[in-house]
């Protein structure tokens, strides 16, 4: 019968939720508990070079670190482990495994540098340790070339082999081809392992799968208390524990996970949640890596089909590790969907002429002083325009309209109010990146020819329609319900479902920059108030 064992990667993988800081007494006994369930093999965390020893996260500089955290403890029958993304420790930061608290390390194999990945396994078994082969993303191999790898790691001769599905892609038959293409060509005494992540929710029935095949391979199983992990998270551990015993393997205890997950890793959870989220469907669908999903969702001016086809333009070589600057390039590409709009510019023109231009913002002032503006419109008569959003109670003549996800969420509001209101029908001046859902928009103008490639933030709306505004020969801009931003969530926007999560820093760069920009184009001539209170104005 074959041997399955079971590795607990709470200390390391959940490390990526909390930034490995559990701290000292959680660690311990984090680590006391999984001894005390059984558990086969412990991964006390990663080491890596390029951190401080600090006795109260598992991301350590070097295997001397680890001793000081975990020696003198009652290891019982586990086997202990660390891990290295290959590059990040030398070997020189490695003690011979007779003089370390650790048992074996596993190590992270990329693709581009499988080789110097290798080699490096090769040594630290001549320290003595016991080593782990761990490819990450299988996914991005081709049958040849997995087969290639495995012939490489059979001259390391490691006790396992991992399928690493570091974004959650495999399904039941993806999986199971290659189990049997590495099950095919690997040493019959180096077990295979599987670490699964949770992004299409399939990460402990594709493990049950592996368990069940009729088989003489032994496996390693990983999994983390209550699935704490990178993205959405790993295969639960006290879910393995539970099936482990229930299919008589051996005798796992489950209520030693349990008092894990109930002392150290609920209150993690309570802060940081982790889990299946859209953001890792996406990222997995796409097979990079999760913070360029978050990165554009966060943005909230993109529809998901355009999220979507933005990650699939990531490069392979840039998919695994998050780059802000190349993420940014390609939004930015992908918003600027160049036009010529010298005819709408010069209609817009022509209508604004000499007229005053009443603009209505999604600021709570919109609704707190919406006396005042009713007042204005009595009194003045203005053209009234709204900026992606179409506020209550105020008839409009215009919506500008340069955020996709915005416009998606009104168009079926847009087109009844089109068809309902006649030859006073609602215009609609749309940037180039947002698509009509259906027909044409009224004017269109270019989105590259507004945004601003100096601030971080280029595409910021107010300024964008100023801009626009400012060649129009308008007699007046009058801005109502811009009040400017403060870092507090939910106190942003008259309605709370059109709220960002906001930083302190984010907030003041963008009220210091748009005010910048209203005092610039007033110096140019244009006229600019606001009708309504605004940090834009300080």
């Amino acid at each position: 019968m074959r041997n399955i064992r079971l590795l607990d990667c709470t200390l390391r993988d959940g490390g990526f939720v909390n930034d490995w800081r559990f701290g000292r007494g959680d660690i311990i006994n984090l680590f006391e508990r999984s001894v005390s369930a059984g558990i086969d093999y412990i991964e006390t965390g990663f080491l890596d070079e390029r951190e401080p020893f600090d006795p109260d996260r598992t991301m350590t500089p070097d295997s001397e670190a680890m001793d000081k955290i975990f020696a003198g403890l009652d290891h019982g029958n586990a086997k202990i482990f660390g891990m290295i993304d290959y590059g990040t420790c030398d070997l020189s930061r490695i003690k011979d495994a007779e003089e370390s608290v650790l048992d074996g390390i596993r190590v992270m194999i990329k693709k581009n540098t499988r080789h110097e990945a290798i080699a490096f396994c090769k040594e630290l078994k001549k320290k003595g340790y016991l080593v782990g082969a761990q490819p990450v993303s299988v996914t991005g191999y081709t049958d040849d070339e997995m087969i290639e790898l495995v012939r490489e790691i059979n001259d390391l001769h490691p006790i396992a082999m991992y399928i690493v599905d570091t974004y959650g892609l495999l399904d039941r038959t993806k999986l199971l081809h290659i189990y049997d293409l590495i099950d095919s060509y690997l040493l019959p005494d180096i077990a295979i392992g599987y670490h699964a992540h949770n992004n299409f929710q399939q990460a402990f029935s594709n493990t049950v799968a592996l368990m069940e095949m009729e088989s003489e391979r032994d496996l390693v199983i990983d999994g983390s208390a209550y699935g704490i992990g990178k993205s959405a998270g790993n295969c639960p551990l006290e879910l393995l524990t539970t099936w482990m015993n229930e299919h008589e393997y051996t005798h796992y205890h489950t209520s030693q996970v349990l008092e894990m997950i109930d002392t150290c890793i609920m209150k993690i959870y309570e802060k940081n949640p982790w889990g299946y989220q859209m953001q890792y469907f996406l990222c997995a669908s796409n097979d990079c890596h999760p913070k360029y999903a978050q990165y554009l969702l966060k943005k909230k001016t993109l529809s998901v089909k355009s999220i979507n086809e933005i990650l699939s333009m990531i490069k392979e070589e840039e998919a695994l590790a998050f780059n802000q600057e190349y993420i940014e390039k390609l939004y930015l590409e992908y918003q600027n969907n160049t036009i010529s709009d010298t005819a709408d510019r010069e209609r817009l023109a022509e209508a604004f002429n000499g007229k005053t231009v009443l603009v209505l913002g999604p600021g709570p002032s919109i609704g707190k002083e919406r006396e005042k503006v009713t007042d204005f419109i009595a009194s003045e008569a203005p053209v009234t325009m709204a900026i992606n959003f179409m506020p209550e109670r105020f008839h409009l003549d215009y919506i500008f309209l340069s955020n996709a996800k915005r416009y998606m969420q009104m168009s079926s509001r847009l087109a009844k109010l089109s068809a309902e209101s006649g030859s006073r029908a609602l215009k609609i001046v749309a940037t180039s990146n947002v698509t009509p859902a259906r027909g044409s928009f009224d004017y269109n103008v270019d989105y590259a020819g507004l945004v601003d490639m100096n601030f971080e933030i280029p595409d910021n709306s107010l300024p964008m329609l100023l801009r626009l505004l400012a060649d129009t020969n308008v007699k007046e801009v009058v801005l109502a319900g811009f009040d400017g931003y403060i870092p507090e969530s939910g106190r942003n926007y008259a309605d709370s479902g059109m709220e960002y999560e906001f930083a302190a820093d984010y907030a003041i760069k963008l009220n210091h920059y748009t005010g910048e920009v209203v005092r610039a184009l007033r110096d140019k001539g244009m006229k600019i108030r606001f009708l309504t209170s605004s940090k834009y104005e300080a």
